[in-house]
């Protein structure tokens, strides 16, 4: 498969699944070899037949929305934004908790791959934060629509590639290492539930002070299913809990519920 077939298929098709071209442009590699793959599995012979097809088969759409997922994860990911956190973020939603008098911290890691996220997110509260707020406790509610990377995140064994952002002595003493991959130890995954959940469908009524939203919604859909999930996200998130979008992604215009932290680093309080 060429890769201008490729872009031209993907600029007609990714508008029908309310996404945009913008945001596959760099990552369309991983996209183009799944498609590659399904016509090989259909028998096809180039994306123009399965164009055709898509159209007289409509269930075909949902195989291709997930075609379209793009994995592209590590721990510790964008070390500013963490270290962000870590020193005040997280220890000012903690205060919030301990005034309203509750014992945990609710945080949601949206979109989470293979569990880099919200394993770092488990990592900096042990590490860090723990003693700060030693009468409190964290839960890390990680989700994604893959049920395969969920699997793997539970697994939580690692290449050195996915790791090799975090701080040398959490390597060292979080992690046992086996064959080429590094595992994390089950006292760092105690706090963290996974869940198979779809960003675009509605989740279960909770608030969450922190809600990790980031490089998913604001990079790959288009201006409507943004503002519809950004509006959803406002519904769930606790007054004064925080969102946390990609360092390259900006909300929507329109929106008035959210108001920057930090907006260079896609940091905004719900207000």
């Amino acid at each position: 498969m060429k890769d201008n077939e490729c872009v031209q298929f993907l600029q007609w098709a990714l508008p029908r699944l309310h996404m945009r071209w913008s945001g596959f442009r760099r990552v369309r590699g991983q996209v183009c070899q799944r498609l590659a793959q399904r016509l090989e599995q259909l028998q096809l012979q180039d994306l123009v037949v399965y164009q055709r097809y898509l159209q007289n088969h409509p269930d075909e759409w949902q195989v291709l929305d997930g075609l379209c997922r793009v994995t592209i994860s590590r721990f510790y990911r964008d070390k500013l934004v963490y270290a962000t956190l870590a020193q005040e973020v997280m220890p000012a939603l903690a205060r919030q908790v301990q005034e309203r008098g509750e014992q945990v911290l609710q945080c949601w890691s949206a979109g989470c791959a293979s569990g880099e996220e919200p394993y770092t997110l488990a990592l900096l509260w042990e590490r860090i934060l723990q003693t700060q707020f030693p009468t409190l406790s964290i839960q890390i509610l990680a989700t994604d629509a893959d049920s395969h990377l969920l699997l793997r995140a539970q697994q939580a064994c690692y290449p050195y590639s996915s790791v090799k952002n975090l701080p040398g002595p959490w390597r060292e003493t979080a992690f046992t290492q086996s064959e080429e991959n590094y595992c994390l130890r089950p006292e760092y995954k105690k706090s963290v539930s996974f869940r198979q959940h779809d960003i675009r469908e509605l989740l279960l009524q909770r608030r969450f002070q922190l809600v990790m939203c980031r490089n998913l919604v604001f990079t790959y859909y288009d201006d409507e299913r943004q503002l519809m999930i950004a509006a959803r996200l406002s519904g769930i998130i606790a007054e004064g809990g925080v969102l946390v979008i990609g360092v390259h992604e900006s909300l929507p215009e329109g929106l008035d519920c959210f108001v920057p932290i930090n907006k260079r680093l896609g940091l905004y309080k719900k207000v």
